[in-house]
């Protein structure tokens, strides 16, 4: 069987779905690998290191597609709307694709794939559980993200992150406050802890509080009854209109007294919730930062605009968009490695099986066989049956 690797389409998509290095290791499940000519260039993977490790280079995508039987991407169908017709086109039955394709935001987009005879799995399904720690890729792109959000707010801040004593006087540590403590929010603690600066964190998820303080941090504990504030998945859910309110209301003053606040709740397949308002970035000091790691969804910001830098009350808010893109030779090298850790489970000695009595390979496969067999897509199209390409 063949593995193909073709080049992201996406613009400022850098990332590389399997980088030289992991070569070997899908040769030794009886794979061989073809990768499209210059497809990790921009993630520092030159063709000549692929060919070192045993892969073959081809010219076009569409040679890529008409040779392999695995299909491995970074980004497809919801996840890369622009492309997705033109990509779906050369997929061909019995194919498997594996990539993120924002089935929960985009489930048509995802769906649309089962016309082809595909089967397809995505990367942001795969569950959280102990057994598919090492596939989930989320964490790992949101392990970028959180360290890449205080290196951007270190460069753009008015004042520096640690206390120093000089002889000019004592410059006082910034104060951060991380909104949100999943992977990307303690990862946010932990990088702002490093370069020096008093570090607070909050999340609806109580249970979270002894991770922010491993790393460093304090937890803020805001008088809020939550009820169950975590789905089964380990992801924090949808709370309604009212907790966020009196959430934004006991958190204001948190705001106001930090000197950079950083945004990463983020709601799977929903709009992100509105954490702060224009009310809120209007009382905090000027020269204040935001960054809102939510703002590809709407943002944590009433006032943030995706891919934008603006300015409000003299506070800048920025809404950087797909950050693992702009670490992308680490983020390829963490994505490859959840890639190879889920064939492991999907392919041996050559040959191919998609379990669907497996929880990860049953939870994460969106379209199989002609048929979307994700109840969590098919809750959302309402369709159990083939679906005509959007």
């Amino acid at each position: 069987m063949i593995v193909g690797i073709p080049a992201e389409l996406v613009s400022g998509e850098d990332r590389v779905a399997i980088v030289p290095a992991d070569v070997p290791a899908l040769m030794k499940m009886g794979l061989q690998v073809v990768v499209e000519a210059g497809a990790g260039m921009r993630a520092g993977f030159p063709d000549a290191a692929y060919v070192e490790r045993g892969a073959r280079t081809v010219a076009s995508r569409t040679e890529v597609y008409a040779q392999a039987d695995i299909v491995l991407k970074v980004r497809a169908a919801g996840a890369d709307p622009g492309h997705a017709d033109k990509e779906r086109a050369m997929l061909r039955p019995q194919q498997l694709l594996i990539a993120f394709l924002e089935p929960l935001w985009e489930p048509r987009l995802a769906a649309s794939l089962a016309e082809r005879g595909v089967t397809a799995i995505a990367m942001e399904l795969i569950p959280r559980i102990s057994r598919a720690q090492s596939m989930d890729a989320l964490s790992s792109m949101a392990t970028v993200a959180g360290y890449k959000a205080v290196l951007i707010a270190a460069a753009s801040m008015p004042r520096m992150f640690p206390m120093l004593m000089t002889a000019a006087g004592t410059v006082t540590p910034a104060r951060v406050f991380v909104i949100g403590a999943g992977v990307a929010g303690l990862q946010a603690c932990a990088t702002a802890k490093r370069l020096g600066a008093r570090v607070e964190a909050y999340d609806v998820r109580a249970a979270v509080k002894e991770q922010v303080e491993s790393v460093g941090a304090k937890f803020v504990e805001l008088p809020l009854e939550a009820g169950s504030s975590e789905d089964k998945g380990g992801y924090a859910k949808a709370l309604g209109d009212d907790f966020y309110q009196r959430q934004r209301k006991l958190m204001a003053e948190v705001v106001a007294r930090n000197d950079l606040v950083i945004t990463t709740a983020a709601i799977p397949g929903k709009p992100s919730p509105v954490l702060i308002t224009a009310e809120m970035v209007a009382g905090m000091q000027p020269g204040s930062l935001i960054v809102d790691l939510a703002a590809e969804r709407g943002g944590n910001c009433a006032l943030t605009r995706s891919d934008q830098i603006i300015v409000a009350h003299n506070v800048t808010i920025i809404g950087p968009g797909n950050l693992p893109a702009t670490v992308p030779n680490h983020a390829s090298q963490l994505y490859s490695r959840n890639l190879i850790n889920l064939l492991r489970l999907m392919v041996k000695d050559g040959k191919l099986t998609v379990n669907m009595d497996d929880e990860i390979i049953r939870e994460s496969t969106v379209v199989h066989d002609g048929k979307v067999v994700s109840a969590r897509i098919n809750d959302l199209i309402g369709a159990g049956t083939p679906v005509a390409s959007s």
